[in-house]
């Protein structure tokens, strides 16, 4: 194999250029040319690919989003439009395509290896929600960013005596709402996998106010089942605690990756451009037990993510 192409697609993670990085220089290093796609499978169909070289990704570490771009595309979804980008990659004759992103972004890669595509996936995304790894590129840092603004905020819950309702990531995963609960000392964690006990929560709120605790921190994940402003309003209604909302929305998304994620954006790009050149199969690249390990992309995409409920039950020990 002897020209790729590499793409992000989908919401940008923190890690995404450390990613294009080491696909780019390692694939040279390979002997091979490889070929920037910009602007997700959107950019593919519309012909936006050039050869980059060692420097084009150049001083791209340290920095988030994607220099590539990313962009969702509905046109890809249709037959019509598969057929489109398959025709473009030969086209420019790529050979093989690393697609870096989420579960949406990976099933498109899927439809291309249907085609004929030789297609490595690496897990972008700071959802957490990909079954088949440990971690994903990009949600180490989205925990940071979310655990400093906890700290911040639990300042200003404290002065006023309150409690704050905290807004985070997480449609189907509540990866996010999780770890940052568990790290960042939240008295309540609202995520997708476990129905809510509205009750239990604000009775826990009321007892710890009667026990002297100055603020309560409440981590909603976006697809627990109840929006943030009504929980808020349910909770200051049912305890008469003056009680806040704060969304961090696409706050999450940015920022320097993190040594985690770092790492392993590097460690999976240098092992897709391994594959390619031993001409595998389409896989999906991922972390199991600290150790990169790659599976059959479609069989992939098959796992289902499992929560953590040792770490959900935890939480409710410690904020008792």
């Amino acid at each position: 194999m002897k020209r790729i192409g590499v793409l992000t697609s989908g919401g940008d993670s923190p890690g995404m250029n450390a990613a294009v990085r080491s696909v780019v220089r390692c694939g040279i290093d390979e002997g091979m040319e490889v070929y920037g796609i910009y602007r997700g499978y959107e950019g593919l169909m519309d012909g936006e690919i050039e050869e980059l070289d060692r420097n084009s990704v150049g001083d791209i570490l340290q920095r988030g989003g994607t220099i590539l771009k990313t962009a969702r595309s509905e046109k890809f979804r249709t037959e019509e439009g598969q057929a489109h980008a398959a025709a473009m990659l030969d086209t420019f004759g790529i050979e093989g395509l690393v697609v870096i992103g989420g579960d949406g972004s990976l099933r498109g890669g899927a439809d291309l290896a249907r085609r004929g595509i030789r297609v490595i996936g690496l897990p972008g995304t700071i959802d957490n929600d990909l079954g088949y790894t440990d971690y994903t590129i990009g949600f180490d840092t989205a925990v940071n960013t979310v655990l400093e603004a906890i700290t911040k905020i639990r300042d200003t819950s404290s002065s006023h005596e309150r409690t704050t309702v905290i807004e985070v990531m997480g449609r189907h995963c509540g990866d996010i709402a999780l770890f940052a609960g568990l790290a960042g000392g939240a008295e309540g964690v609202l995520i997708p996998e476990i129905e809510n006990d509205i009750n239990e929560l604000c009775k826990k709120i009321v007892m710890g106010a009667n026990r002297g605790k100055q603020h309560s921190i409440i981590i909603n994940a976006e697809g627990s089942g109840i929006s943030s402003q009504e929980l808020t309003e349910t909770i200051q209604y049912r305890t008469g605690k003056d009680t806040r909302l704060v969304v961090l929305s696409y706050l999450q998304r940015g920022g320097s990756p993190t040594l985690r994620d770092r790492m392993l954006a590097t460690l999976t790009g240098a092992k897709a451009v391994e594959l390619l050149k031993d001409d595998s199969d389409s896989k999906a690249i991922g972390t199991v037990d600290g150790e990169i390990a790659a599976y059959d992309l479609i069989d992939a995409l098959e796992q289902k993510r499992e929560i953590d409920r040792a770490m959900y039950d935890l939480i409710g020990v410690l904020s008792k």
